[in-house]
Order: structure tokens, then C-alpha cells, then sequence
């Protein structure tokens, strides 16, 4: 072949090898609990590498509700069924399973990557404990019928009574202002009477505080009456200006409670 000549062989579009970095790869992230009759007393739990939804990341929020959680299961947790919506690392549901749960159904965006994840988070607590509660690990979109995504029933689009939840667990989700009535409309179907749901939320924008505190607003037009819980610091989960630390440092805990 002349040195003019152009053999299409090959993908002349492909990309030489090496030019593009790799996708992060899959890593760990270590929960120690914190009360004294804990077993295990530590928790592992696998994450993705990268994920737009922030899938790949142990939040602020995750610990709190964790401790929260591992600090209350009598009343919140013990033979109680439970959802989590916006799981990501679950660490809230892999706390619900070593307490004495009745049921927990852990629930993110349905990406394959994000869901496998968790599911390896259960399964490996699973051998580590000798008994741990029912689970189940489910791609849920918020707003859509709850019913129809967790429990595959497209004839009966309204959860029975005994199909709903003793507590709906929303850890670090209302930043998500666009996303506020879909949450609630879930929690609206999803929740017992009888039932609460634990928000636990940091405000990672500081000047959208107000924005992320009008959730609790919302909920009213949903039948809710949000009681705060607690309101402490951490340190804030990015490196940014000092001005506003203390904002982002905040870790704001509440019950909405049913009112029907």
C-alpha cells in the first residue's frame, strides 16, 4: 500500500488506547457503630466509583440517620417494615437489618451499577450476621406508583394498608428542591397512619437554605406536620469557602407525622 493510500480496516474513529482516563473503579466505605451492644460493630459498604445521582459518596446525612436509628431501633426499627427512598450507600438499611426489622425495602434511581452495589452491601452483612431481617433492593423513580415499582402490581395501583410502612427513611434528598412533591407523593402512598418519616438533610448550598427548609412546608400540602428532631454539626462534606463552614457543617434531623 502507497503511503496515500487509506486502509479502512480499522476504526479509524476509535480512540488510541490509553487516551481516555478509566471509569473510577468501585470503593469501600466503613461505618463504626456507636452503641455499646452493637453486632457487628462495624458496617462495610460498597459504592460506585463516579454516579451523577451521588451515588458514590457516605454522606453526613447517612451517619446521622445511622446513629439515629442504631440509637432508637426500639421504637423506629424492631419489627417494623421500612423504605428507604434515594438509598445510595444504604447505610440506614443495612443499620434497620442488624435491629430487628420486619422488612426493609432499600430503593435508589433503577441504574443497574447503583442497585448491584447495594445489593453486594446485604449480601456480604448477610454472611457476617447470622440472622439478619427481610430485604429487599428495588429501582424506584420518585412519584411514580410505589405498588407498580416495588411490588410489580399494575391492577391495584394503592398500596393496602399491611403493604405500608412503619417509617420512610429520606436521608440527604431534599436538596433536590424540583423533586419535593415527588418525594412526598411517595411518602403520602407508601406510609401507615401510624407511621413517620425521618428527614435528615444538610445544606450543602448554604444560600439555598431556605429552599431546602421550604420541604417542610410542602409536606403540609400532603397531610404532614413536620416536627424537628435535632440540628447538629459535622464537618462539611466539600472543601469550600470558610464563610460559609458552619452553614454546610449543619446536620437538620425531623419527623414528618402523619395527619389523617
Amino acid at each position: 500500500m502507497s503511503d496515500d493510500e487509506l486502509s479502512i480496516d480499522a476504526n479509524i474513529f476509535e480512540e488510541p488506547e490509553g487516551f481516555l482516563p478509566p471509569p473510577p473503579e468501585s470503593h469501600y466505605a466503613t461505618y463504626d457503630r456507636k452503641v455499646s451492644h452493637a453486632e457487628p460493630k462495624q458496617i462495610r459498604m460498597k459504592l460506585v466509583g463516579k454516579s451523577p445521582l451521588w451515588g458514590h459518596m457516605l454522606w453526613n446525612a447517612g451517619i446521622f440517620t445511622a446513629d439515629y436509628l442504631d440509637k432508637h431501633a426500639t421504637e423506629l426499627v424492631e419489627g417494623k417494615r421500612i423504605l428507604e427512598l434515594g438509598a445510595a450507600a444504604a447505610l440506614p438499611s443495612l443499620v434497620c437489618v442488624v435491629n430487628g426489622a420486619k422488612e426493609v425495602i432499600a430503593t435508589d434511581y433503577p441504574d443497574p451499577d447503583l442497585i448491584n452495589h447495594i445489593e453486594y452491601s446485604f449480601g456480604e452483612l448477610s454472611q457476617k450476621v447470622p440472622q439478619i431481617s427481610d430485604y429487599k433492593v428495588k429501582g424506584y423513580i420518585w412519584g411514580n406508583n410505589v405498588k407498580e415499582a416495588l411490588y410489580g402490581d399494575e391492577e391495584t395501583r394503592d398500596l393496602k394498608e399491611d403493604e405500608k410502612f412503619d417509617l420512610i427513611i429520606l436521608s440527604d434528598l431534599i436538596f433536590n428542591h424540583t423533586e419535593h412533591h415527588k418525594l412526598l407523593s411517595a411518602c403520602r402512598q407508601s406510609l401507615k397512619s401510624t407511621g413517620k418519616c425521618l428527614v435528615v438533610f444538610s445544606p450543602h448550598r448554604a444560600h439555598l437554605l431556605d429552599e431546602d427548609l421550604k420541604f417542610f412546608q410542602t409536606c403540609e400540602e400532603y397531610d404532614f406536620k413536620a416536627e424537628r428532631i435535632d440540628m447538629i454539626n459535622m464537618t462539611p462534606m466539600f472543601v469550600e469557602d470558610e464563610e460559609t463552614a458552619e452553614v454546610r457543617s449543619r446536620v437538620y434531623s425531623y419527623f414528618l407525622i402523619p395527619r389523617w
